[in-house]
């Protein structure tokens, strides 16, 4: 399971997201960027953090270190913007924690080159988990240390919001005309004959026992956490064996 920690402090809200997570200082000393889990899609947001940023370690992409934090929503007590209060209020409990990488910059696909090889591998995961935000409008990439980063899956395998649809919605090609390293000229191929041997039953059991079991409670059709977390498997199985042969918008 990821490693558990207790926000002792909350620093700042982060605006650039769409969900407005923020900064918070932990029991273990170190800056974590929080999902909370009352915004946006909720649980399933973390649990889509969980899944793909926990495949793309074991992948070898570089993704900042998770953990659960544990929230106290008597933190937004002294925090004098009425939504970032709503958000602590309303997140109490155990959210998602990112490592923070200090000093990092936002990737700029006009000043960082990437080599074919390393955006090959990135697109491939991301059609993959079906990523649908990490375009040029918003790549979702760091640059730190000299070094691509991946930030903010919670966009990610569309079909979990329907469990009823999800085999007929993960079996969509993958659109990567947008795709912020699509002018890198990714090698694809070679990134699918890396990677796909590498995504078993076996790996992706592993991932998905990293999903706490409350953020997968009370989920119609599913009578135990471990039948969801199968579910999340299934589809993720599926696509890393053909899905480079689906990515479209590439040259």
């Amino acid at each position: 399971m990821l490693s558990e920690v207790a926000a002792l402090r909350f620093v700042t809200p982060l605006r650039e997201g769409g969900s407005m997570p923020g900064l918070v200082e932990a029991d273990d000393l170190g800056l974590y960027v929080l999902k909370f889990r009352s915004a946006g899609q909720g649980p399933k947001t973390l649990t889509a953090e969980v899944v793909c940023g926990e495949l793309a370690r074991r992948l070898g992409l570089r993704m900042p270190r998770l953990v659960v934090v544990d929230l106290d929503p008597a933190l937004g007590l002294g925090e004098p913007d009425r939504e970032v209060q709503e958000l602590l209020r309303g997140s109490g409990g155990s959210n998602l924690g990112m490592e923070f990488l200090s000093g990092a910059t936002g990737f700029d696909p006009l000043a960082f080159e990437v080599t074919p090889e390393e955006a090959g591998r990135i697109v491939w995961f991301d059609a993959v988990v079906n990523n649908v935000d990490r375009s040029w409008r918003n790549p979702n990439l760091l640059v730190h240390q000299g070094a691509l980063w991946l930030i903010d899956n919670g966009a990610t395998m569309i079909w979990h919001h329907n469990w009823p649809g999800a085999e007929a919605s993960a079996a969509r090609p993958y659109d990567a005309a947008d795709h912020t390293l699509a002018r890198f000229a990714p090698d694809v191929a070679a990134a699918a004959a890396e990677l796909a041997p590498l995504v078993t039953e076996e790996l992706l059991a592993e991932v998905t026992a990293e999903i706490p079991d409350a953020w997968l409670a009370d989920e119609p059709g599913f009578a135990a956490p471990d039948d969801l977390r199968r579910a999340y498997a299934r589809p993720l199985l599926a696509r890393a064996a053909v899905i480079h042969e689906r990515i479209e918008g590439l040259k």
